[in-house]
């Protein structure tokens, strides 16, 4: 039975006294990445069984998994954890640090669990301390999910805990080992035209079908692209980019972050309620004149992309809207909503239009982020990061980084195709003060 756990992941063991806790975490996980509350006692007190230090333990114990989770290390917690009174500073601790919840759950009989407890020469546990523990632990299982368990693996018998083998695999938005050279494309908004001469002035070479479309690129210098999102709404020919880049992707030639326009229009093509608007019937309308088929391989690609990518062994982060070190490599709603949006705050401007505060201005990590979103008149960098939305679909240029070489290379939109609500600023705007 494998156990799958993402690698930056707080996993909290769950087991009556003898259920196999601290040895199922020896054989499954290294040293440093366990913390154990009977280790934490002897810190305090020289004893691990001395109750009275529980509290202090504990203090101590949540200190360390917060160091831990700060800088994505998987951390592994080994106490009873049979109450919710103990698993709640867990779960806050994760959410805290924008990493999954996983809980592996030793259920194992309670008379397993009583000869074992029971008959330990070192620090035995009386028979009602661990009948009563059971009965806690069967009363939560069902509910882990909704204390906020991301992930709850459930081993209920001895077979299935000698049997049980623990995968650690990196998080779907880990692509460090990709090391480019990339291409990295700012929003297209359905500007196909303008994306198929971005590509071949940057030494693309398109891939056309029968009827002329163009359905994949390859490079002949091996290059990858990766595009910021934002493939659709607004622009003239949705589906024309659509089939490209899904072409490119399939190619494995190609990466694309989730947009805030892909993730309505998945939401839309999937019949649930958005509010049509900023390009949305454009995209519906053009998508009508396409196959069931392509609709739904389309509805597909745009729900399964990823938020942000990171590249490079991590030199290199892409986001539709950017995102700060401290979100890098993390994966939750708050991450999510991030990448998708930036630091919007619902406040909104004389247009209407939400006021995102400049997340960038202090920014001071390693890695260079590479991001679109919010439309500027031309890419520039600050603070080792850049926005590349220089708003082709508004009139604007479609604009793409080489990397690591740094060139920025645009191709100016051949028309104004959507208006835009407030004008193009000539630079990186202060934001409107909140409040």
């Amino acid at each position: 039975m494998e156990l799958r756990i993402p690698d930056r992941s707080l996993v909290v063991l769950m087991g009556a006294a003898g259920s196999g806790k601290s040895t199922f975490a020896h054989r499954h996980f290294t040293p440093t990445q366990v913390l154990s509350s009977d280790a934490f006692r002897a810190m305090v007190a020289d004893d691990p069984g001395d109750q009275t230090a529980t509290l202090d333990a504990f203090d101590l114990l949540h200190r360390a998994v917060g160091k831990r989770l700060a800088v994505g290390r998987l951390t592994v917690v080994d106490a009873t954890n049979v109450e919710r009174r103990a698993r709640e500073p867990l779960v806050r601790l994760g959410r805290q640090h924008d990493v999954s919840r996983v809980a592996v759950v030793l259920a194992l009989p309670e008379e397993v669990c009583r000869v074992r407890a029971t008959g330990r020469v070192a620090r035995p546990v009386e028979a009602d301390v661990v009948r009563r523990q059971i009965e806690l632990l069967r009363g939560a299982v069902d509910g882990l999910p909704g204390e906020g368990f991301k992930i709850v693996h459930v081993l209920s018998t001895v077979e299935e805990v000698d049997a049980a083998r623990v995968v650690v695999e990196p998080l779907p938005n880990d692509r460090r080992a990709d090391t480019g050279p990339f291409d990295v494309i700012g929003d297209v908004h359905g500007c196909r035209a303008e994306l198929e001469e971005l590509l071949e002035r940057l030494g693309w070479v398109l891939r056309r079908d029968a009827g002329g479309r163009a359905v994949g690129a390859w490079h002949p210098e091996g290059r990858q692209a990766v595009f910021l999102g934002d493939l659709v709404d607004r622009g003239p020919d949705v589906p024309g980019v659509l089939r490209l880049v899904m072409g490119m992707v399939d190619a494995g030639l190609a990466l694309v972050v989730r947009g805030n326009h892909d993730d309505k229009l998945a939401r839309a093509l999937a019949g649930r309620a958005v509010q049509v608007r900023h390009g949305l019937a454009e995209s519906l309308e053009q998508l009508d004149t396409e196959s069931a088929e392509f609709r739904e391989r389309v509805r597909e690609f745009c729900a399964g992309l990823q938020p942000h990518y990171l590249l490079d062994g991590g030199r290199l982060v892409v986001a539709h809207a950017g995102l700060p070190q401290r979100f890098h490599g993390k994966e939750s709603n708050r991450v999510r909503s991030f990448a998708l949006y930036g630091d919007a705050r619902g406040e909104v401007d004389e247009h209407g239009l939400p006021i995102r505060l400049p997340w960038y201005r202090d920014y001071h990590g390693p890695a260079m982020v590479l991001y679109g979103h919010t439309p500027v008149a031309r890419a520039e960098w600050v603070n080792n990061t850049m926005c590349l939305d220089t708003g082709c679909v508004f009139g604007g240029s479609l604009t793409a980084l080489r990397y690591p070489e740094r060139e920025v290379v645009s191709v100016l939109a051949h028309r104004v195709w959507s208006q835009p609500t407030s004008p193009l600023v000539p630079e990186y705007p202060e934001p409107r003060p909140l409040g």
